[in-house]
């Protein structure tokens, strides 16, 4: 099988490349910005890594990535996309917000939608998202991260409801992480599980092929919890 991970230099994609290339992935397309992080899990097994500099904001050269990708392997088993930015922009400065919405919105609707666009042409398919707990409430530190991740998620449910109804075996998985020990864990942090530990979790519910996985399992509760607040007392968080 082959698979493709965005983001792959560090966190939570990194661990998840090093995941694949131990059980049943024959190539792994890694990409990130920074080539040398790229280049380092190469090394690690060579023979299936395969290393490309990509920055997801660059909406064109993402269809180049997929056409180079889909014509050096043929066919395509697995999209992860793990890119993403969290920054706490307390004054909304249009630059910290516009971030946020050209990787976690723009950069991740033109990987989703070309991954689904291609299992739909192939036939068979599974891509992953990696929304996060965040996606369930706003916040007033964190507005257009929070924002970003609620539409990710609705827009990955929207893929799965398209892949249910298609004659295509396709899958969408939404995966859906409380704090992980990454640079993106900013603030008051707690139930935080070391990225291994994420990553073993998520290549489980890649297994099973789920629609949704809380990493950790736990925080489930803490999604219910967010759904029942009273906007009143969400202010007081």
């Amino acid at each position: 099988m082959n698979a493709i991970i965005i983001g792959a230099s560090s966190g939570i994609g990194k661990a998840l490349a090093l995941l694949l290339a131990i059980n049943e992935y024959e190539k792994i397309v890694i990409t990130g910005r920074r080539k040398h992080l790229l280049d380092e899990i190469q090394k690690t097994n060579p023979d299936k890594f395969i290393v490309k500099v990509h920055d997801v904001t660059d909406i064109e050269s993402t269809d180049r990535l997929f056409q180079e990708i889909i014509y050096e392997l043929n066919s395509l088993d697995l999209v992860i996309f793990s890119s993403g930015i969290a920054s706490i922009n307390y004054t909304l400065e249009w630059e910290v917000e516009n971030q946020s919405i050209q990787t976690n919105i723009i950069g991740a609707t033109k990987v989703y939608s070309l991954a689904y666009n291609f299992f739909h042409t192939q036939g068979f398919g599974h891509l992953v998202g990696i929304s996060s707990i965040a996606a369930i409430r706003g916040n007033r530190h964190a507005a257009s991260y929070y924002a970003s991740k609620a539409y990710q998620k609705n827009y990955l449910e929207s893929l799965w409801l398209k892949g249910k109804r298609s004659k295509a075996d396709i899958h969408v998985t939404d995966i859906i992480p409380g704090f992980v020990d990454t640079v993106m864990a900013q603030g008051n942090t707690f139930w935080v599980a070391s990225v291994d530990r994420a990553a073993k979790q998520i290549y489980k519910a890649i297994q099973k092929k789920k629609k949704r996985a809380y990493i950790t399992k736990r925080w489930r509760l803490v999604a219910i919890f967010l759904r029942i607040l009273p906007s009143r007392l969400l202010l007081k968080i």
